[in-house]
């Protein structure tokens, strides 16, 4: 039974937001469980940029008073006190309301950041082979600390600009419709400066983080390869390389500083024009006796603080295009159905017996179309048999441990573990049954202790010796000065290559699977280690079903059968003393093989 791939690689989840929603549209969402906080905090802000609004009018009354003469030192003695109460009580208020949006700054992206690992942590391998791990982890970084920064001051901040900018216009029609209407005109053209800008800044910002992924990419790429890097004596020539890269980062951030000062200059000019055209205006009111200096000094002031908040909304609205822009493919990510995921109603797998069966299975990688990996490969393996499979590099052996893990779907045919479809169980239930031992195997840069139980976090102590004994990794184990508490580096740096072989079989030891897969996994060892962890294998692989994958002859010559794959075909089966005396493609790798031994 064929089946195609069931999702394109930029599907959405059902009901996402549209991709090209707003910033603050798509953070509503992540504010929505503290939404309680948010509102406290809105209120304490809607409270201060109300109780800014009486300034101006504190103003009037005072120079009102002084011009007239009428007035008394008392009643301006007690507008003052008034006036400091407001500024203490603002100030208060002004502490809380960051200290909250503060908080619900830190409290979405530490939220966000698990989401985002997660969805990648869900997403196929394929996806992880078009794109570099230093540019996910460094947008990752990036793009989660400019969400922070939007939720935590620039978003309270805007808040506070609207308010201002609308309290302040209805002020200004108490203090003079007509004033008022003036500067009502001039508005239209702020607007759409803002959005004229806000759409070059939300470009300009991609290609600044696009630049920065890429910075991210390459030290990430370099430090993993250190040792090949220094041995070829490429230092100098990376260090040029990434020298271009930070020179393309630092001029695409200089266009973008450009633009946006162009913006901000642009909107501060016509925020102080307007300004002037208002004290001009008034000035001939005062002189036709129609409006006062007090009344004059009011409207003012909240002219100024439109102009101000006009100036602010209009660098916040640069900011949010640029956050638009620098966040765009964190959401994709989130957005992104994987196109591997559990079937809508799974199905259960019965009792565990180690069936493994490939039906006329062919297979092309998504980044490699050009030729099938595999095309029409059908084997099985009984219960307890162990199965080896040979052929020359490129043949396509590694590919069917990935499709039996369902790392990737078959193009045609069936992959059937236990007798069910491995596209009808759940994923965390078939890998649950599986162990692999991989040609160059992965650790992580923890203990020796953390990594062997890695098969099995909730494993005793004993359970992870008795592991480490029967893959002969207790031995050297014991000789270093933490024992099982050791802590080995990054993938294992501080460990030989038998040792992080041992290390990762007594994991899979652990693990404790109805079926093995053996991913070439003795060929990075010398003599002495390969010797040790035989016996290891051969206790483990003991009732149990194996798919060995292998080109050395050690590992292969007591499988109760070889399957021979060439140019993703299978081309012989056999034993291998039956397949040995034939002429074909085993005979010519053993001879090969023996060749090399001799030399």
């Amino acid at each position: 039974m064929a089946r195609g791939r069931r999702r394109d690689d930029d599907e959405q989840a059902p009901g996402a937001p549209p991709r090209r929603l707003g910033v603050l549209a798509r953070l509503l969402p992540l504010l929505r469980p503290h939404r309680g906080r948010f509102a406290l905090a809105t209120l304490l802000l809607l409270i201060g940029s109300a109780m800014t609004l009486v300034y101006p009018q504190a103003a009037q009354r005072a120079i009102d008073a002084g011009l007239s003469g009428g007035g008394s030192t008392v009643q301006l003695d007690q507008m003052a006190a008034v006036v400091v109460v407001v500024f203490v009580v603002n100030a208060a208020l002004t502490w809380a309301r960051h200290y909250l949006m503060s908080w619900l700054g830190e409290r979405v992206v530490a939220d966000l950041r698990s989401r985002v690992y997660e969805r990648l942590l869900a997403q196929p391998l394929a996806y992880f082979h078009e794109r570099p791990s230093g540019e996910l982890t460094g947008r990752l970084a990036a793009d989660v600390t400019t969400i922070q920064s939007i939720v935590g001051s620039e978003l309270s901040m805007t808040l506070r600009e609207l308010v201002t900018l609308l309290g302040g216009i209805g002020m200004m029609l108490v203090q003079s419709w007509s004033l008022t209407a003036a500067m009502l005109v001039i508005l239209p053209p702020l607007i759409a400066t803002g959005f004229f800008f806000g759409k070059k800044i939300r470009k300009r910002s991609g290609e600044v983080q696009d630049r920065l992924a890429e910075t991210s990419a390459q030290v990430q790429e370099t430090t993993a390869a250190i040792a090949t890097v220094q041995a070829f004596r490429r230092e100098v020539r990376e260090v040029a390389r990434y020298g271009s890269r930070v020179e393309d980062f630092f001029i695409a951030a200089t266009k973008l500083a450009s633009l946006r000062g162009g913006f901000i200059a642009t909107m501060s000019l016509l925020g102080w024009l307007s300004t002037a055209a208002m004290l001009w205006l008034g000035a001939r009111q005062i002189v036709a006796g129609t409006m006062t200096a007090g009344e004059l000094t009011a409207f003012l002031l909240y002219t100024t603080m439109v102009a101000f908040a006009l100036g602010g909304l209009a660098n916040l609205w640069g900011s949010l295009q640029a956050a638009a822009g620098a966040t765009q493919r964190l959401f994709d990510i989130l957005d992104r159905v994987p196109e591997l995921k559990d079937p809508a109603s799974p199905k259960p797998l019965p009792a565990p017996e180690g069936r493994l069966q490939l039906q006329d299975v062919t297979f092309t990688y998504p980044t490699r179309k050009e030729a099938p990996a595999l095309s029409h490969v059908s084997l099985h393996i009984d219960p307890g048999e162990t199965v080896a499979v040979v052929g020359r590099s490129g043949a396509g052996k590694s590919t069917l441990a990935s499709l039996v893990y369902r790392f990737f779907d078959v193009d045609d045919g069936r992959v059937l573990v236990d007798g069910v479809d491995v596209r009808d169980v759940a994923l965390r239930d078939l890998r649950g049954r599986l162990a692999i031992v991989h040609q160059e195997p992965v650790l992580f840069s923890g203990t020796i202790h953390d990594n062997i139980a890695w098969a099995r976090p909730d494993a005793s102590r004993d359970d992870v010796v008795a592991a480490a004994k029967r893959a002969h990794a207790h031995e050297f184990t014991a000789g270093f000065a933490q024992g099982y508490d050791t802590v080995i580096g990054e993938r294992g740096v501080k460990l030989s290559g038998g040792q992080r072989q041992r290390i990762a079989i007594a994991r899979a030891l652990l693990a404790d699977p109805r079926l093995l897969i053996l991913d070439e996994a003795t060929s990075s060892l010398d003599g002495e280690s390969e010797a040790l962890v035989h016996d290891a294998l051969a206790t483990l692989m003991k009732g149990r079903s194996t798919l060995v994958i292998a080109h050395r002859l050690s590992t292969v010559k007591d499988a109760h059968r070889i399957v021979v794959l060439d140019h993703g075909r299978v081309v012989d089966s056999g034993t291998h003393d039956a397949l040995v005396k034939k002429d074909g493609v085993y005979r010519t790798l053993v001879e090969h093989q023996l060749v090399l031994a001799a030399e």
